[in-house]
């Protein structure tokens, strides 16, 4: 278990996570709008970076080997930002949300696109479609490009909080900060390819330090405009015990459908795992263009940072459930 923790993210990273968030309570004005450090242009250009190198690592073969089955990433896709968003809007309906951002977390966590990484770990080890998860986990990070701002212009016009939305503006930041490095560095995927493998680790490292700053930032402002004041601990439980019923729902939910459409196992696992991880990268990155008080973005990220640390124990612990169960390994 620990291993599997270690491949998909739940390892020094998420611990460093916690201790930022730390640093950011005891000490906010270091990371606040006031401090010296030009936060804000640093994240701006190490998001920039980021994707320019996910652009170089994507390999345009491997997308090409896995686009024939489009029945299934069309499913994906729709589940990942259709099913998903409106499961969470249903339950609250039900249920009644609650106030402000916290509310705002919740949607944004739903309508954002599925992990790379820790998706493809999870299915190979549960024994599923790798190619297939490659390639919609890929795809997810553009789509989401569109698709999450078009549900949080939804979200944030109706939801009460006060908060505005610029649409067109937001998706032209999106596209300088984030589409253009990308295309520019698939460009490149041919020139850059070999030294990009030779420095993954580094570059991995590189990812993790902006969205550990990005972290920081958003609650040294929170802590310091006093945004967490007077709000209770047992919200926080209450929203960890919400976060880790909702991962179960959704993969309730994603089996059921793979079941009724008679997908094959390997398919079956891609779905409910590509379909019900959401990402805490891509969450910092395009939170930091959303939500441009940084103060907001501490809590909005909240709740994805706790879906983040029970989608990997809990997915870990189902990957491996279903790698050893013999009805699946004879089904397959």
């Amino acid at each position: 278990m620990l291993s599997r923790l270690q491949k998909v993210g739940l390892n020094g990273f998420f611990l460093t996570l916690l201790i930022m968030i730390l640093i950011a309570y005891l000490i906010p004005g270091l990371g606040a709008d006031h401090s010296p450090v030009p936060w804000t242009k640093m994240i701006a250009i190490g998001n920039a970076l980021i994707f320019f190198f996910y652009g170089v690592k994507l390999d345009p073969k491997q997308l090409k080997a896995a686009i024939g089955n489009w029945k299934l990433h069309l499913v994906i896709q729709l589940t990942t930002f259709l099913v998903f968003p409106l499961l969470v809007w249903f339950v609250f309906i039900l249920v009644g949300k609650p106030a402000g951002a916290i509310w705002l977390g919740v949607m944004y966590l739903a309508a954002l696109p599925s992990t790379v990484s820790s998706s493809v770990v999870m299915v190979n080890i549960a024994r599923g479609n790798v190619p297939a998860a490659i390639f919609n986990a890929s795809i997810s990070s553009l789509v989401g490009i569109l698709i999450t701002p078009l549900w949080m212009e939804l979200f944030m016009d109706h939801d009460g909080s006060g908060q505005a939305f610029d649409f067109i503006p937001t998706i032209t930041k999106l596209g300088i900060q984030i589409l253009m490095p990308f295309f520019l560095g698939l460009l490149m995927h041919g020139q850059l390819k070999t030294w990009a493998k030779a420095y993954g680790g580094y570059l991995k490292r590189f990812d993790q330090g902006v969205i550990l700053t990005i972290v920081f930032t958003s609650f040294s402002n929170a802590f310091f405009d006093n945004m967490f004041e007077g709000m209770p601990a047992a919200i926080l439980v209450v929203l960890g015990i919400g976060m880790a019923v909702l991962f179960l729902l959704v993969i309730s939910v994603m089996g059921g459908i793979a079941r009724q459409m008679k997908l094959p196992f390997e398919d079956r696992v891609t779905l409910m795992f590509c379909g019900s991880k959401k990402s805490l990268v891509h969450g910092a990155i395009m939170g930091s263009v959303l939500f441009p008080d940084p103060a907001v973005l501490g809590i909005v990220l909240l709740p994805l940072m706790l879906y983040h640390a029970l989608q990997l124990l809990m997915g870990s612990a189902l990957a491996g459930y279903f790698s050893k169960r013999e009805e699946y390994l004879e089904e397959k």
